[in-house]
């Protein structure tokens, strides 16, 4: 009798693995990830290319080990062993051999389309020998290609913007005057794909709750502040950023992630677009389809009451530091899109997901995801976040003047605007370098019987309180209006004079020009109307915090039936170019005008905010390039201003032609041109973008952008 006892000569060892990485990161759409592990996509086949020390037997011991985390134990879930002899599936993962022939063997691995997502590592055990290969680590991601993944996504032009497009536009300004921002999110970049996994591994998610994307991107809201848990970008709106960056001058995520990844420490500083733009490149290295989005007049209501109070003095000028509430010009947040299997049907498609610190939520500051269909339909009750979400785009606004009467401040409600909050609510469009609307994906057409049930929806589970002022200071008032409790607010009853105002620019905003305004009396009813008109001119900054009051008009019209005045109102360029210069936000015009009918009820509050205008800058490269052969890139920039602009940098990036680099011009005088060139060496195929933009003390942000194809 003889027993086979496992001679080292029959022992069944694995020489060496090839992962295919180039034909399997093809098919999974990962082969863009500047990195040099495989990247697969979860609920997907990929292939591995055993080698042995001799031909694999029917019999022999072999088992593939995928762990994730630290202690990966079958138990948890976190420890997949697939046999191809004896148990091809565990866990929602099957192996199966390809192809055997002499010492090599060919297996296909599909993973769970609800496996964990993360840094697995690869061993392959046979009999009592374990192979650990070099670059062992594979890193799965989720799958918007796969049915079965929940964050499928059918259309394939949305796949390739959401998923796969690594640069884009935010959009900002004003509601007047919307222009983008153009930013590189960089998903494939470099440490780009470490940073998200280190963010997985930070954020405290059971590896079991790292398979959903609801969970996932809600921990990620977090971990983009620092507020709470030392994440990526520190937020400041002070105006001051000397000990770090300005949330100005970044044009893209990449160097903000490479950064936190460096030294594990919080990059300073961002404001809402930095936090959007840091996300929308975490989502979609992550492979969860996502977009930044843009609302303009949004409302950051601090106690979810749907009004945003504003109080005015009586020049009309807008007293902030009374403000519980304010309204910014705009606001960003993003969207993800996922199916919500926690919510009831009908829930899914896009959520949105905020970072920037604004309210706590569970104790931290984290926002979402909160289905977009869900505050359209007034269902705020269902998580996370959305009464929130719902305020900012729906509140109303209630304007107050406040008077001091015998040394005590007296609140006058003046008027109420039902429509301004959450408008023109922007996104990029899929595959064009536009602006897409999508303000009805939030909201019903103000004044439709939809709008009304969805907002009587909502209040049921939102308890506003009356109508009274919520100042600061606003301990001592007298008014008549303490019982107006919030109903649903009629829109504003037209005025019987059919009274109207409109405020306009005559001139281009040019820093350094002064600012030629004017604001529009008109009537429409027959009848002799006296209307006394305030008007008031401020510098403020994207959050609605003003940094200047610049002068005001004060003027008492007669009109007649259907007429119309218009009443100038004129800043010297003096007035307010020592702000532009010393506050190191971006800032806006804001007018805003009063006008009362002499003997009657009518009163009318109308505000705007316009951006500056600037000169532009003009990029000239090539239209095509060959892969690692240099090429030029000039930038050619006019002071078309007649005020020079002190203390100029240019700001330079183009994923895989340029790292991001900033080029110190000094004071650029009034019609001096300055030209600068970089030489580029691109080391990607395919359609590639230069971005550049110049920041000076009087203007915070000229953005340009070139697109060039890269060849063989």
């Amino acid at each position: 009798m003889s027993f086979n006892i496992g001679f080292p000569e029959t022992d069944l060892k694995v020489t060496g693995i090839d992962f295919r990485k180039s034909q399997n990161c093809r098919q999974h759409h990962t082969d863009a990830y500047n990195i040099k592990n495989l990247v697969v996509r979860r609920g997907q086949p990929f292939q591995l290319e055993l080698t042995f020390s001799r031909e694999l037997r029917p019999n022999d011991k072999l088992s593939l080990r995928f762990g994730l985390g630290e202690n990966p134990m079958k138990i948890r879930g976190t420890l997949m062993s697939l046999n191809p002899m004896l148990q091809p599936d565990f866990g929602g993962w099957k192996v199966s051999i390809v192809k055997n022939s002499g010492t090599q063997c060919l297996l296909s691995v599909i993973s769970s389309p609800w496996a964990p997502v993360g840094k697995y590592t690869l061993n392959v055990k046979t009999g009592f020998n374990i192979y650990k290969p070099e670059m062992g680590d594979i890193y799965l991601l989720f799958n918007p290609w796969c049915e079965d993944d929940v964050v499928f996504m059918a259309d394939e032009a949305q796949r390739n913007e959401y998923v796969l497009n690594d640069t884009g536009y935010i959009y900002v300004g004003s509601a007047y005057n919307i222009y983008n921002r153009p930013w590189n999110f960089g998903q494939f970049e470099e440490y780009v794909l470490d940073a998200c996994m280190y963010l997985m591994d930070k954020s405290g998610l059971r590896p079991g709750s790292r398979r959903d994307p609801v969970l996932v991107s809600r921990a990620m809201s977090a971990l983009v502040n620092a507020n709470d848990d030392n994440g990526v970008v520190l937020g400041n709106w002070s105006g001051n950023y000397g000990n770090g960056t300005s949330p100005m001058d970044w044009i893209g995520s990449v160097a903000i992630l490479q950064q936190y990844y460096k030294t594990k420490k919080p990059v300073s500083y961002g404001q809402c677009w930095v936090f959007a733009g840091v996300l929308t490149t975490v989502m979609r290295c992550l492979g969860i389809p996502s977009r930044c989005v843009s609302n303009f007049n949004s409302a950051h209501d601090t106690d979810e009451n749907l009004r945003v109070d504003v109080y005015l003095n009586e020049v009309g000028e807008k007293l902030t530091s009374m403000s519980l509430d304010s309204v910014w010009n705009f606001h960003v947040w993003n969207e993800a899109w996922m199916r919500r299997l926690d919510l009831p049907t009908g829930f899914g498609g896009w959520q949105a997901i905020d970072a920037t610190p604004q309210e706590q939520s569970q104790g931290l500051f984290q926002c979402g995801p909160c289905s977009v269909k869900a505050v359209k339909e007034g269902d705020v009750y269902l998580p996370f976040d959305g009464k929130f979400v719902y305020a900012e785009v729906n509140a109303d606004k209630v304007y107050w003047i406040v008077k001091k009467v015998n040394g005590k401040n007296k609140f006058t409600r003046i008027s109420t605007e039902t429509e301004g909050i959450g408008v023109k609510i922007s996104t990029k469009a899929v595959g064009e370098d536009r602006r897409e609307d999508i303000t009805s994906q939030y909201k019903f057409p103000e004044g439709s019987v939809e709008e009304r049930e969805s907002m009587e929806k909502a209040l049921s589970f939102i308890r506003p309180e009356g109508m009274m002022p919520r100042a600061r200071f606003a301990s001592a008032y007298s008014i008549a209006e303490r019982s107006l409790s919030h109903q649903i607010l009629p829109p504003e009853p037209v005025p019987e004079t059919g009274l109207h105002l409109e405020i306009t620019n005559k001139a281009p905003l040019h820093p350094g020009n002064p600012l030629e305004l004017a604001i529009a009396v008109k009537t429409s009813t027959p009848g002799k109307w006296t209307i006394n008109l305030v008007g008031s001119c401020q510098l403020q900054s994207y959050t609605g915090k003003v940094e200047a009051s610049l002068g005001y008009v004060k003027e008492t019209v007669e009109l007649e039936g259907e007429s119309e005045t218009q009443i100038p109102l004129k800043i010297g360029a003096d007035t307010y170019m020592k702000t532009l210069a010393s506050v190191e936000d971006e800032v806006l015009v804001h007018v805003t005008a009063i006008a009362e009918v002499q003997g009657m009820e009518d009163k009318l509050t109308k505000e705007i905010t316009m951006p500056f205008e600037y000169p532009p800058i003009t990029l000239q490269m090539p239209e095509t390039a060959k892969l690692n052969e240099e090429f030029t890139c000039a930038f050619i920039f006019k002071n078309k201003l007649n005020v020079p602009l002190d203390n100029c940098k240019l700001l330079v990036e183009g994923l895989g032609i340029f790292k991001m680099t900033t080029f110190d011009q000094g004071n650029v005088q009034p019609g001096r041109i300055i030209k600068s060139e970089v030489i580029c060496t691109p080391t990607r195929l395919g359609e590639k973008k230069m971005v550049a933009k110049l920041t000076s003390a009087q203007l915070k942000g000229i953005s340009a952008e070139k697109k060039i194809t890269i060849i063989n």
